[in-house]
């Protein structure tokens, strides 16, 4: 089966998910890569990448993405699958994990998921909400009454036939503020109303969702490691290749951390200490968010490691962890 196709779609049923598969996430530079390669061989498993990024192709040393010699050592999925300038989705991501899940079962291996998306691991593991096809002509309407009247007018309209997705939305977030109208113009019934399906969760204890975290201090240290390992390897060069191929990233792509700053760099509106210093505060910004989304999954077990871990001992915890879900 090809990556970039999903034939004959069909979600697998979330309880089966939850019960078969191994998840491991974390905060960036946390350590996911060395724990997962290990895990996987003792596991007998493949990877599946939940990371939102390595997805495209051409980003790879700022998305610190497996390198070639450890996806000979444990097949990985759901990595270099669209180019740069084209947009994903969380529910394609889950439309390919679950064809991916289902491949990978076949040649009777087990399923690792490993990443820092908590979108991505919570739609494997609530499912997702696909919602209507997209009404062009009243997002049309939308844009035309945005323009006119502001942010506020959107946002209040909201809150007349979905309040509690208007509690949960900032005013400035136009597009899922739209994405709300949207669904409730075509179903006549709240976006808000609709995803509640998808809250319910699995017990920690009954499933094997595991979380990477360092203590705050070890992990900005960890970060700024990172972030001067990804200029070391050739960041910009990486940068400059990308441009050469296309005029722009796309509206996803464009989140990753770090190519936003090179590229002010190369044009000459950042020094690159200012690149590197703004990488460095983004990436600290980031890792706290994911570590927020982790703790607020309570399928997700949270394993605090050491400062200098082994990663075979952090194996070993996972695996005697795991027998609860057994």
């Amino acid at each position: 089966m090809s990556e970039s196709e999903t034939p004959n779609y069909q979600a697998i049923p979330v309880s089966e998910i939850t019960k078969r598969c191994w998840f491991l996430a974390g905060a960036t530079a946390s350590g996911k890569s060395a724990v997962s390669l290990e895990l996987a061989d003792r596991i007998n498993a493949e990877i599946v990448s939940m990371d939102s990024m390595a997805i495209y192709r051409l980003m790879d040393v700022g998305t610190a993405k497996p390198t070639v010699e450890q996806r000979a050592a444990v097949r990985h999925h759901l990595i270099d699958i669209v180019d740069p300038d084209e947009m994903f989705s969380t529910s394609r991501f889950h439309e390919m994990a679950h064809a991916t899940v289902k491949e990978i079962w076949s040649r009777g291996k087990e399923v690792l998921f490993v990443g820092g998306t908590a979108l991505y691991l919570k739609s494997v593991l609530r499912g997702i909400f696909q919602g209507p096809p997209a009404d062009w002509a009243f997002r049309k309407e939308i844009e035309a009454d945005l323009k006119e009247f502001g942010d506020e007018y959107l946002h209040q309209r909201l809150q007349l036939v979905d309040p509690v997705s208007a509690h949960n939305l900032h005013p400035n977030d136009q597009r899922r503020i739209i994405r709300a109208l949207e669904v409730f113009k075509t179903t006549g019934k709240p976006l808000s109303h609709l995803q509640m399906e998808f809250f319910q969760s699995t017990p920690e204890e009954d499933c094997r969702v595991f979380a990477l975290r360092h203590a705050r201090p070890i992990l900005h240290q960890r970060i700024e490691q990172r972030v001067t390992t990804m200029f070391e390897k050739g960041l910009l060069e990486e940068v400059k290749q990308i441009r050469e191929k296309f005029e722009a990233l796309s509206r996803t792509a464009a989140q990753a951390v770090g190519y936003k700053e090179a590229m002010e760099h190369l044009d000459g509106n950042l020094s690159m200490e200012e690149a590197v210093e703004r990488i460095r505060i983004r990436t600290r910004r980031f890792a706290r968010h994911q570590e927020t989304w982790f703790r607020g999954l309570t399928e997700c077990r949270m394993v605090d490691l050491e400062t200098e871990f082994e990663t075979s001992d952090t194996v070993d915890r996972l695996l005697e962890l795991a027998k609860t879900a057994s």
